[in-house]
């Protein structure tokens, strides 16, 4: 007889406007019970609060307690990766018994999703360094984004006013071959 695990999950969500937050938690807690071997016993979305630091403007956060009972380890892990709750607590079973097959299994897939963050995080870091390198090329010495930002605007004013130059240069050109 397979032991159907009982566990409670707690999960926080940060954003702006308070409607919104409330709504994308409630959405993702219906999402949970839709998962394979996945079972919602009871849940509760806590209503938004704003966020109390002075640097984070405009800034709601809410948590969710959902309680649930899963087929069995697998479903439980798979839970975990899709959805990443803060915190979670097996209620029951007292004690888990897994066999050699399972934990392969578990470290298999915990193996995969590990490789598939780990390939995201590299092109991410490639796609950073060809954007530094790409700045560099335009002259940006600092990555501070205001200060980039004026670099980019000087650079662009320079180049129209390269343009206007050669504008000129050739009007004036073309105005002499006329008189010829």
């Amino acid at each position: 007889m397979v032991n159907k695990i009982r566990a409670m999950l707690i999960f926080e969500m940060l954003g702006r406007p308070p409607e919104h937050v409330k709504e994308t938690m409630s959405q993702l807690v219906d999402k949970l019970g839709e998962l394979p071997g996945i079972e919602i016993c009871k849940k509760t979305v806590h209503e938004p609060k704003p966020v109390e630091d002075k640097n984070a403007k405009d800034l709601f956060t809410t948590f969710a307690e959902v309680e649930i009972l899963g087929n069995d380890i697998n479903n439980l892990v798979n839970l975990v990766f899709f959805a990443m709750p803060s915190h979670i607590e097996i209620i029951e079973p007292g004690e888990l018994i897994l066999r050699n097959n399972e934990i392969s299994g578990l470290l298999s897939s915990l193996t995969v999703k590990l490789h598939r963050y780990d390939e995201i995080a590299k092109a991410i870091v490639l796609e950073r360094n060809v954007l530094i390198n790409k700045l560099k090329e335009l002259g940006v010495t600092s990555i501070d984004t205001g200060l980039v930002k004026k670099q980019l605007d000087k650079k662009t004013e320079d180049t129209k006013v390269a343009n206007k130059k050669t504008e000129k240069g050739n009007k004036t050109k073309k105005t002499k071959k006329n008189k010829k």
